[in-house]
Parts: C-alpha cells; structure tokens; sequence
C-alpha cells in the first residue's frame, strides 16, 4: 500500500509548539490525508525545527523490529544525523550520537536494538561495503542507517528510504518510503 500524509492548510498546530508532543500535530499535521496505491509505503512530514526532526526520527525508531536498512538521502546538513539521534532514542540507545565521517560506522548498543550509523560519503561503490563487513552487520539484526547510501545503491534492497529536504534554515521535508513487503511503517 502506498500511503501520501499530506498537511491540511488552516489548520491549528500548523506552527511547531514550544514542547513538541508526541502526535502527527507535532509535526504541523493536524489533518492526514491517505492515499492506498501500489505495493510501496509512502509517508511525508515537515519538520520546523531540529527538535521535531529527531523526534520523528524517535517515532520511526520505536516502529522497527531488526533487520532494517535505512538508505538516507539529503545534502550536508540536511539534518540526516539530527533523524538519527532520535531514531537511536526511538530504540532505547542514550549515548551520544555523531556523524560517522571519519569513521565510516558508529556502533550504538544498549539499547532494545543495535544501530549501525554508517557514513558512504568516502567509499566509492557496494564493493568497498562488502570489503568492511556489512553482511556481518546485517546478521547481528539491528537495524543500519546509512548516510550516502546513493554510493552503495547496489546494497540498499528492500531499504527504507530516508529523503530529507531542507526547505529552510529550520525546515525540513522528511519522505519515509519502501522498505519489505511486510514492514509496518504506520507512524
């Protein structure tokens, strides 16, 4: 099924509250519109501040149940490693999460499930990702986010893609698709 969350225009919580909740009005929805097509899951949000991003990415966090590929896609700073902090949360992880730049993978355990931070921002194809384990880290079934992932895009089937879209210093888009044929992506 092929879900499309759109916001409604005039509606209140259009703009982020100072304490940002735990519903869809968080994100300035307070109106959802769904459309059911094709085999694919399709979810949109807007973000208006770093807060809302991680928190979004902390409700997409407590949905997963090992296994998953999160295949992100956005420009630097487009706030791929704010979702991440909240999708580490959404798992149970407290460390402090940071951007893998230097060193390709940040290991987070502790927490109901592992997560595997990758940056493929330095590798060149699938091949160099295979040279650094990461069928080993599909077996350890935690979930693995991976920034870049358009410079592995061999290795990101069945993925979860993660597009973020800066749409202004605070703002963002968030487009959450895909994924197995089973997953539950219901946010």
């Amino acid at each position: 099924a092929k879900m499309t969350f759109t916001p409604v225009p005039g509606c209140p919580g259009q703009n982020p509250p100072e304490t940002v909740g735990k519903s869809l009005q968080s994100f300035g929805f307070c109106g959802i519109m769904m459309n059911w097509k094709d085999v694919e899951q399709v979810m949109e949000f807007l973000t208006h501040s770093v807060e809302e991003t991680e928190a979004l990415g902390e409700k997409l966090g407590r949905s997963l149940t090992g296994g998953e590929i999160l295949a992100y896609r956005g420009d630097l700073g487009a706030g791929k490693t704010a979702f991440t902090r909240g999708l580490a949360r959404g798992l149970g992880i407290c460390d402090r999460v940071t951007s893998p730049t230097y060193t390709i993978v940040n290991e987070y355990e502790g927490g109901r499930l592992p997560l595997f931070h990758f940056d493929m921002y330095r590798l060149d194809s699938a091949d160099d990702l295979f040279d650094i384990g990461w069928e080993d880290y599909l077996l350890r079934g935690g979930v693995c986010a991976v920034e870049w992932s358009e410079n592995v895009s061999e290795a990101m089937e069945d993925a979860i893609t993660v597009e973020i879209r800066k749409l202004s210093e605070d703002g963002r888009q968030i487009i959450i698709e895909g994924g197995r044929d089973d997953a539950d992506l219901s946010l």
